[in-house]
């Protein structure tokens, strides 16, 4: 069996002397591993960088099996990814992402947005935005998706505050007001009504909307902590977004 694709690599691991086994997020096959042979040469090792773009030929007796990952390198932005706080911590926080979903389940806009965001992952507030999305769109393709589009209570569509902690809807300002303590707030840039652009105040109530859902439905029930790279990831963009919205305080990070 034999199949080409564009692939964003996720990670390598050591395979013997030589060779190394890659994670790659594939365009139209979703997460796919294969052996790279000769994986650790110096020729190579450049190219295996998370983040990079390749075009990869997978080969295989059958289709169950690891398979070989011939590769050749089609955007190399590595080096540019360890610029930044953000930029490093982003691309390890979206590969373990990605992981939580199954092995070969094609997920195309998944690809496609991850891609968006490596190029914008030196900008804290575009990265943050961004971010946050994916984590919705993870949510949603593992059957845990959020309803943001109208009031639980109402079925109003404008003026929406708050996301109910239980059924993962929105709730408008007037019905949720009386409950506020219990709400988790609506980041404005997340609202259909007037969006506005991602500040300090709306990321961090976003790392913790998108924290506490997927602690809920998915980290929790799995038995596995959220990644490291994730917390890097906020803090590092909250901390430059501190910064260039002039907050003054130090307010807690999400949790």
């Amino acid at each position: 069996m034999e199949w080409n694709d564009s692939a964003i690599i996720l990670g390598v691991r050591r395979h013997g002397e030589t060779s190394v086994v890659a994670e790659v997020m594939t365009r139209s096959r979703g997460r796919h591993l294969g052996l790279v042979r000769g994986g650790r040469s110096r020729t190579m090792q450049p190219v295996l960088q998370p983040g990079n773009v390749v075009d990869v030929t997978w080969r295989a007796r059958l289709e169950e099996h690891l398979g070989d990952f011939r590769m050749e390198p089609v955007r190399l932005r590595a080096g540019h990814l360890m610029e930044t706080a953000t930029s490093v911590y982003g691309v390890q926080a979206l590969a373990a992402l990605l992981r939580l979903l199954p092995e070969r389940e094609p997920h195309a806009h998944l690809y496609e947005s991850m891609d968006i965001i490596l190029e914008n992952l030196h900008e804290p507030r575009a990265a943050g935005e961004l971010f946050v999305r994916f984590e919705l769109a993870v949510l949603n393709h593992l059957g845990f998706g959020l309803d943001l589009t109208r009031c639980v209570a109402t079925g109003e569509q404008e003026d929406l505050a708050f996301v109910s902690p239980k059924s993962g809807r929105a709730v408008c300002r007037a019905a949720g007001q009386p409950y506020a303590d219990k709400m988790l707030v609506m980041p404005s840039f997340l609202r259909k009504e007037l969006p506005q652009a991602a500040d300090f105040t709306s990321l961090t109530q976003a790392f913790r909307l998108t924290g506490y859902f997927l602690e809920r439905h998915v980290y929790e029930p799995r038995g596995i902590a959220i990644a490291a790279a994730r917390d890097g990831f906020c803090q590092a963009a909250l901390k430059a977004l501190r910064a260039l919205d002039g907050v003054q305080d130090n307010p807690p990070m999400p949790s």
